[in-house]
């Protein structure tokens, strides 16, 4: 079953998240991941807003968190710690 990475995110120190998003890119690429939204435009319902959202598609929810566990996305990571608060979750899809 497809499952969607769901990130929230707001930037605490921009350079140090470019690098983060300069590696996060291919690494999510490279187990399968293609990214359905990326920063866009939102409107804010309920909870706490982000100003960056990030949705990208894996083929199930095993794909979508061994690309997380991979040492490429945690090599990707250790940018994004300290340059930003952020939830992430994966959510199986009911397709």
């Amino acid at each position: 079953m497809p499952a969607l990475w769901i990130a929230h995110v707001t930037v605490t120190d921009a350079d140090a998240y470019g690098k983060y998003a300069e590696l996060a890119g291919p690494a999510i690429a490279k187990h399968g991941g293609k990214f359905i939204a990326r920063g866009g435009r939102f409107v804010q319902l309920e909870g706490k807003e982000r100003p960056r959202n990030v949705v990208a598609k894996f083929d199930s929810v095993e794909a979508a968190e061994a690309c997380y566990h991979s040492p490429e996305y945690q090599e990707a990571l250790s940018h994004a710690k300290g340059a930003s608060e952020r939830e992430l979750m994966i959510v199986e899809t009911s397709e």
